[in-house]
Formats: structure tokens, C-alpha cells, sequence
């Protein structure tokens, strides 16, 4: 008999091979109940229909994909690549590949919601929820009471929230955290102006430390279709890939070899590479105080720290060195909370190396200007520190906002449960979210509006982070908004206008139409999907490498687990989808049946520690750290660090729909918030776990 997972390996490959065969809508049917029971994905009508397709980006997915969106009758039926698109070349990722399916998901908001005394939510028409919301704003511009949260990571939205917020006397204005804000936070520490991008598809020797550049980490369907470029199967390769990280993900699975690293460990990693560097003749002429630090980082004390060894580091060193256009990039898996000071590491061994502002290189991007009146700049925004903010709310050390509105971001489900988001959602005065999904932070606000999606709205992509140019993409609707939902950016005018606030713009397109023509871009040919790639830079200035602040933050730190305690390494994908899409349709085949088990987590583990341990594959235990306990079940796998536990991330949602509330657990509830050494910046650590069994 052909089971689930028989059933899934005959049809085979990613979810863009299944989609591009002519299966009949019946028998996609079937395939969305044999892949989890996804039965409302949309079915065509027989008879004779017109296709037409339109271009456009993602905003759904990190990456940023082109797509072509194919419609039946004036209805979107199915996302292809854009083979024009010059950043994503045709590929397209499990998420933006299911964004036609996700507009008919469950959890999508069909209506404007308020909560009930008692809690319950009621549905409302537009007119009272806009009346409502327009009386909030008029209460929160009296006291400067507004904190608003964008989960956008690179658009004009951002502008706009900014400049309401900074127009309504008020500095709160956050983006959820992310490797953005850590970069630019390390780039700073360094004395540098503008912002940092990685040349990934130019180089011919990358270094990733922590960062899953094949995977979750800057705009991977980029680097995937650079990587393969530069791997043709019948010719040398033009690029050598190394990754260091405590688990072999999909990133160290591609790459030519995996380095693995104890969790925690990659400033030590780090330090060894650059004592080896200066060993071997790099100029240590204007940082003779990193040359210093790295001095004591020989080999064998990395060793010791890492988990690596001596001759492996030697290799990273000597692949550095014959490279012609070698590169350092460094990040987390888990892509958010990261610490700045390995950042900062990195960026300072690419200084060492030569490879500032080359071409394979780290380079110096110029920030865009606004075009909203009085919206925060780029490095404004990537300098407030929401996590930083919600805890200072949380110990009452600042009063609560009066009004804290949330534009698609789920900070419930997706920041540490010790951060404090429950506490700020409780004592704000009122909460908005603008949502397209009924998540976790929906569920917890006193007023939810329901937002367009992507493939409904006009927006825009501008530069995603990690990128080696400066990138901008239109994003259009290729539908009519489904149910009763709206782009949050025309609501938000219209109520501006409302209680007397000139925006600048009448609509948010208008807005765009204005970032177009700043950019000297041609509005019509963004409309047709073309998009503008600038190879521009900022001068590289004197910086001034923080000696105190690596000093104080590599103090204290490689401490070994205690006996019978693991660190914890965390690893996503990105066909997991995000906190706000939760696990997209057709990308269940990439997920075990281990990782759906209700209420558990997957601990992965080498056969070593497992038998160390004396645990067995299969077993029931529970993971505590600290006051934290969850339960999990014991998975062999070779492909992780000695010590060391690997956990998913991305599930366990609560407050969701019916295909993603309980499947697994939430890694996140192991984590806690701490301020780092040097940096000061709040970032988000797990404790050693200790195991016990079930």
C-alpha cells in the first residue's frame, strides 16, 4: 500500500516540480488532503479559459522572489519564476510559490474584529472599525502614547509608519528585530556610515559562520541560483562554500565543507582566523589592537573552545588566503536576536582581507532617501531596539503606550516568552494589528483589521538585507482583495487625513509613484516587473576597530555545559514558512512526521551524545532550561555538533488555523532576553538544557 510518505517521495522534488506538472484541479485536491488536508485550495472552472500572467515581487517571502502570476479568467491560480528578474533569475521559493494558495488559508481575515468586555471578538463593518481606531490615534497624539511595530523588512511601509508615529509626537517606532539591525548595529560599532551588503554571487570563496545563505539567511533564492551558476556539473567551480555551525543544515549540506562548532562559539572561531591571519603576515598596520586579541587565539585554545579542530581552522585560513575574491559572512540560523559582536568580527577579518567595497566583497551601500515627510532614515529605524523597549515596559522602568498598533508582525509567537510582549500587550491602553492572518499577536489585540495581501496591494521591495547592490522591485495587486480586507497603507492615510495630518500622499501608490521617480525609475516599466539594480557605493571611511567592546564581550564566555546539560543550536528552513505565513501548502514534504507530533519538539542529536546520554532514538524526554520544560522525543541525527541539541524552529503556533495549532512546539519558549557584553543590544540566548526523561 502506498502510505503519506510513499505517496510524497512518487511525486518527488520541491514544491515548484509539483506544481508545474498538469496535474487536474481534482487531483490537486487529493494531493492537499494526502499533504496535510489543505482542501481549500482554489479549483478552476471547466471550460474554456483565458491565461494571462503578471509580474510582480514577493513580500510574503524574505527573498523577495520575481514572479509570474498566472490567472485563469482574471483569477490567480499559480506563481512561476521571473527568469527577467535579475535578483531571483527564475527561482522561487516553497513560501512565495504558495502565496495564490494562502490567500483562501483558513486563517485569513475576511473582516475587521473588536474585542468584547468579555473578551470575545465581534465582527464590524469598515466604517466603525475606522471610527474606532480614528478616536485612538486622536488620544495618542494628545500624550505622544503611540508604539507602533512593522514586520515589513525593506518597503516604503515603513516610511509611513515612521513618519505617522513621528507626527503624532512620538519616537516608538520599531521593526521586528532581525539580522538587519544586528548587521547595522555591528557596522556602527565599527564607526561605519551607511549600510552593509554581501557580493555573494561574486565571490569565489564564502565563509558563513552561522549564516544559512542557502537557506534563511539574505535573499537565498539569490544566492541558490548564484550558487548554481557557479557549480555547472560538467565544469570546475567557480565558487567554494564553507560553513561553520553547530548542525549540518541545508547551507552545510551544500557546502564544501561543513566546520562544526559548538554553539556560542563562533567568536572564538572567529579570533582564530584572524590570529592566523596576522600569523601569517597580514598587516596588522591601524588595528594593531585586534592583532592583540586574536594573539592568545592559537589554534589549540580555539580547539578547546569550539570543538574544531587545530588542522580545520588551518584549512579556513589557507582557502582564505588562495581565494581571489574570498568573503566572511556572519549571522544566525535562527535569523533573529543575534549578537553584534561576531558581526563585528566579521566585517573587521573582511577589512583585514582587503574586501571592502570589491566586487565578491563586503560593500558599503548608500541608505535610500525618504519620501514621506518626516520618516525616520534607514539607520534611525535600525537603531531602535523593540526588544530593548518591550522589557523596559515590562519592568515598568516607561510607561506603556496608549496606543500600540502592529503592522504584520506576530511578536507573540515569534520573540522569547520572557520578552515581555504579553506585558505589553496587556497594559497598552489599546492595540491594533494589521494582519492578514488570524495569528497569535491578532488574537491578543482589541482591534484586528484585516490586510491585503501581497498579490492584493501595491507595495514595494528596496534593497532586502544581505545584498551586494542596491535593489528596488514593485510589488502590484494582480487581484482584487479577497473578502473585506484593505492595504493598511491607504487606511492609515485616510485616517491621517481624518484627524489633520498631512502625509504627503493621498493614496500609498502615489507614494510609490514618488520613491519611482526619486529613483529616476520608469513607473510603467516597475508595472511591467522590470526592476533596477545599482552597483553604487559609499566610500570606505577610517574605522575603528572596538578593542573594549570584543574584549568585554568574548570575557567569560566558551564555558563547557555541565555534566549530563547540552547547548541548545536552533536551524529553520525557509519552506517552514515565517511567523506571520506559518507553514505554507505543498511544503509538508519537507517536514517529518517527527516535527508535526503535537506538542513536542525534535531533538536531534549525534549517536555519541545520544549513547553518553544513555538515551535511545525515539525516546520520550523533556528539555528544561531554567524555569522553561518542553517536551521532546530523541532523533539520531549525525549531523550535529558533540553537546549539543538541534531544535526547529517555526512551530508549535497556538492561535493559527487547524493545520498549524499544535503541530510540534515553540522553541522560542526555551529562550530568554539578556543585554550583550559591549553592545548593550538586547539579544535573545537559550541556556544549556538538561535533559530528563519522560
Amino acid at each position: 500500500m502506498l502510505d503519506r510518505r510513499g505517496f510524497l517521495k512518487f511525486v518527488g522534488g520541491a514544491a515548484v516540480g509539483t506544481l508545474a506538472t498538469p496535474v487536474v484541479w481534482k487531483g490537486l485536491d487529493d494531493l492537499s488532503i494526502w499533504t496535510q488536508n489543505w482542501p481549500w485550495i482554489p479549483r478552476l472552472d471547466k471550460g474554456n479559459n483565458l491565461n494571462t500572467y503578471i509580474s510582480t515581487t514577493s513580500k510574503l517571502c524574505p527573498s523577495a522572489c520575481g514572479m509570474r502570476v498566472r490567472l485563469v479568467n482574471g483569477r490567480p491560480v499559480r506563481v512561476l519564476g521571473d527568469e527577467s528578474n535579475p535578483l531571483s533569475r527564475g527561482g522561487v521559493s516553497a513560501l512565495a510559490s504558495a502565496e495564490v494558495q494562502l490567500r483562501y488559508s483558513p486563517a485569513r481575515l475576511k473582516r475587521p474584529l473588536r474585542r468584547t468586555a468579555d473578551g470575545t471578538f465581534v465582527a464590524i463593518p469598515w466604517y466603525e472599525a475606522e471610527a474606532l481606531l480614528r478616536a485612538e490615534l486622536v488620544k495618542a497624539a494628545r500624550d505622544g502614547g503611540l508604539m507602533c511595530l512593522s514586520g515589513d523588512e525593506n518597503g516604503t511601509m515603513n516610511e509611513l509608519l515612521s513618519a505617522l508615529t513621528v507626527a503624532m509626537g512620538s519616537s516608538d517606532f520599531y521593526l521586528m528585530p532581525g539580522e538587519a539591525q544586528t548587521t547595522a548595529a555591528a557596522w556602527k560599532s565599527l564607526g561605519g556610515r551607511g549600510r552593509v551588503g554581501y557580493d555573494f554571487a561574486r565571490s569565489d570563496f564564502v565563509l558563513a559562520v552561522g549564516a544559512g545563505v542557502l537557506e534563511n539567511w539574505g535573499p537565498v533564492v539569490g544566492n541558490r541560483r548564484a550558487w548554481g551558476r557557479a557549480r555547472p556539473q560538467d565544469g570546475e567551480p567557480a565558487m567554494r562554500l564553507a560553513y561553520a555551525g553547530p548542525v549540518q543544515n541545508n547551507t552545510a549540506a551544500g557546502a564544501d565543507w561543513w566546520l562544526p562548532i559548538r554553539p556560542g562559539s563562533e567568536m572564538a572561531f572567529l579570533m582564530g582566523i584572524a590570529q592566523l591571519l596576522f600569523a601569517q603576515g597580514c598587516p596588522s598596520a591601524g588595528v594593531e589592537s585586534f592583532a592583540e586579541l586574536a594573539a592568545v587565539w592559537t589554534p589549540e585554545k580555539v580547539a578547546r573552545a569550539t570543538g574544531l579542530a587545530p588542522e580545520r581552522l588551518q584549512q579556513v585560513v589557507e582557502q582564505l588566503a588562495a581565494a581571489r575574491a574570498p568573503l566572511i559572512i556572519v549571522g544566525t540560523d535562527l535569523g533573529q536576536g543575534g549578537e553584534a559582536a561576531p558581526v563585528i568580527l566579521g566585517m573587521a577579518l573582511n577589512t583585514l582581507l582587503g574586501r571592502v567595497n570589491q566586487d565578491g566583497g563586503l560593500r558599503i551601500l548608500p541608505e535610500p532617501e525618504p519620501v514621506f515627510p518626516r520618516a525616520m532614515s534607514y539607520g534611525d529605524m535600525m537603531a531602535q531596539d523593540f526588544t530593548a523597549a518591550v522589557r523596559a515596559v515590562a519592568d515598568k522602568k516607561r510607561a506603556a503606550p496608549s496606543l500600540l498598533m502592529i503592522y504584520e508582525a506576530n511578536p507573540v509567537y515569534a520573540m522569547p516568552r520572557g520578552a515581555g510582549v504579553e506585558e505589553l500587550l496587556g497594559s497598552a491602553g489599546f492595540s491594533v494589528s494589521f494582519s492578514c492572518f488570524l495569528d497569535e499577536t491578532a488574537r491578543r489585540c482589541d482591534l484586528i483589521l484585516p490586510s491585503a495581501m501581497g498579490l492584493e496591494r501595491f507595495d514595494d521591495v528596496n534593497t532586502p538585507f544581505g545584498l551586494g547592490e542596491i535593489f528596488y522591485a514593485l510589488c502590484q495587486p494582480v487581484a482584487e482583495p479577497l473578502y473585506e480586507s484593505r492595504a493598511a497603507g491607504d487606511v492609515l492615510l485616510d485616517l491621517a487625513r481624518l484627524i489633520g495630518l498631512d502625509m504627503g500622499y493621498a493614496t500609498f501608490r502615489e507614494a510609490l509613484e514618488a520613491r519611482a521617480a526619486s529613483l529616476g525609475l520608469d513607473w510603467a516599466g516597475l508595472m511591467k516587473g522590470e526592476c533596477a539594480i545599482s552597483r553604487a557605493t559609499l566610500p570606505l571611511e577610517s574605522l575603528i576597530f572596538p578593542s573594549g567592546l570584543i574584549a568585554e564581550a568574548l570575557e567569560g564566555r566558551f564555558i563547557q555545559p555541565e555534566k549530563g546539560a547540552l547547548a541548545v543550536a536552533t536551524f529553520t528552513k525557509l519552506a517552514f514558512g515565517t511567523a506571520d505565513s506559518a507553514i505554507p501548502p505543498f511544503a509538508t514534504k519537507l517536514i517529518t512526521d517527527a516535527e508535526l507530533t503535537a506538542g513536542e519538539l525534535s531533538a536531534s542529536m549525534n549517536s555519541a551524545t545520544i549513547r553518553e546520554l544513555g538515551l535511545r532514538e525515539g525516546m520520550k524526554i523533556r528539555l528544561v532550561a531554567g524555569e522553561m520544560s518542553l517536551p521532546a522525543r530523541v532523533r539520531a541525527f549525525e549531523g550535529v555538533a558533540m553537546g549539543t541539541v538541534a531544535l526547529a524552529a517555526g512551530f508549535g503556533h497556538t492561535n493559527f488555523d487547524a493545520f498549524n495549532n499544535g503541530k510540534g512546539a515553540n522553541v522560542m519558549d526555551l529562550f530568554t532576553t539578556v543585554e550583550e557584553p559591549g553592545t548593550g543590544l538586547a539579544v535573545w540566548r537559550c541556556p544549556d538544557v538538561k535533559i530528563v526523561k519522560a
